[in-house]
C-alpha cells in the first residue's frame, strides 16, 4: 500500500507522506514512491509547482524508520541506504518546478533534510527541525552536513548535529531556512503556489536552474540544461534538423556572409 500519495490539481501536484503511525518516518518503500513521483510529474506539462506535505499535525517527518536501516552491515548502509536516498533527495532537489516543503510538524534528521532539498519551506507554530543522529550513533547521511551547510548558518548547523539542538519555527524562519511561519501551512504554500503560478512557467524552470547552478545543485547539468534549452529554440537548430533529414549540409546563419 501506497504511503506516499500523489494528488494534481489546478497545475500544483502534492506529495503527501502518510506513515502516521510511525510519525511519517521514511522507509525504502516510500523512498522508491517518492522518486516514482518525480518521474511523474516531470513527464508532464501542466504541473507549475509542487508541495510536499504530510499526514497529521505532530510531525511532517521524523526521519528515516530505524527498522529499515538497524541491521544492514556498514557496505549495504553506505550503497544502498545512504546513497540511495541521496539519489531521491537530489532529485526532488533538482525538479524542474518549484517546490515547496509543507511542515505541519516536526522535521527531524531525515525529514529534515527531505524538507531542505526543497525550494521553499513554510512551518507550523509547534513545527521544530533537529539533526538527532548522533545521539543514536549514526550521522546526518541525506545532505544533513551538504546541502543543509548552504541554508543554515555554519555554528548553528554544527550545533544541531553535534548537539541534537532542536530550532523552533520562529527561529528557522529567523534565521532564513523557513520561508514562512503559518498557523495554516498547507494554506500558505497554497498561495506560495498561486503566487508562482501567476509567472512565466518557462521563466521559472529556466530561473530554477540558474539557482540550482549558484547553489551547487548538478552544476554541470544544470549549466548543459540552460544552454541545451536555448539552443533547442534557435534557428540552428531547426536548420540542422531539417538539413540531416534531407542528408545536405546545413545552411547556418551563423556561416552566411
Amino acid at each position: 500500500m501506497s504511503k506516499v500519495h500523489l494528488e494534481i490539481g489546478d497545475g500544483v501536484a502534492q506529495f503527501r507522506l502518510d506513515n502516521p503511525a510511525k510519525l511519517n518516518a521514511l522507509t525504502a518503500s516510500m523512498l522508491q514512491q517518492l522518486d516514482a513521483h518525480c518521474a511523474a510529474v516531470e513527464a508532464r506539462e501542466d504541473i507549475g509547482c509542487v508541495l510536499l506535505t504530510a499526514t497529521g499535525d505532530r510531525a511532517f517527518c521524523v526521519g528515516a524508520d530505524i527498522h529499515e536501516w538497524a541491521a544492514l552491515t556498514p557496505s549495504q548502509f553506505a550503497r544502498h541506504w545512504i546513497r540511495g536516498g541521496h539519489r531521491v533527495f537530489d532529485r526532488i532537489a533538482r525538479l524542474s518546478m518549484p517546490t515547496i516543503a509543507v511542515l505541519n510538524g516536526h522535521a527531524f534528521g531525515g525529514g529534515l533534510e527531505l524538507a531542505a532539498a526543497c525550494d521553499l519551506r513554510v512551518m507550523a507554530p509547534q513545527a521544530t527541525i533537529a539533526l538527532p543522529e548522533t545521539g543514536v550513533g549514526i550521522i546526518p547521511g541525506w545532505s544533513g552536513s551538504q546541502r543543509l551547510s548552504r541554508q543554515i548558518l555554519p555554528a548553528m548547523l554544527k550545533q544541531m548535529v553535534l548537539t541534537g539542538k532542536r530550532l523552533s519555527a520562529e527561529r528557522a524562519h529567523s534565521l532564513g531556512f523557513a520561508n514562512a511561519v503559518s498557523d495554516s501551512p498547507l494554506d500558505a504554500a497554497n498561495a506560495m503556489a498561486a503566487d508562482i503560478l501567476s509567472r512565466s512557467p518557462e521563466a521559472n524552470e529556466i530561473a530554477k536552474y540558474m539557482l540550482c547552478a549558484a547553489y551547487d545543485e548538478a552544476p554541470a547539468a544544470m549549466i548543459e540544461a540552460l544552454g541545451g534549452a536555448v539552443m533547442a529554440g534557435s534557428q540552428d537548430k531547426i536548420e540542422g534538423v531539417r538539413a540531416f533529414s534531407e542528408k545536405r549540409k546545413p545552411n547556418f546563419r551563423s556561416n552566411k556572409t
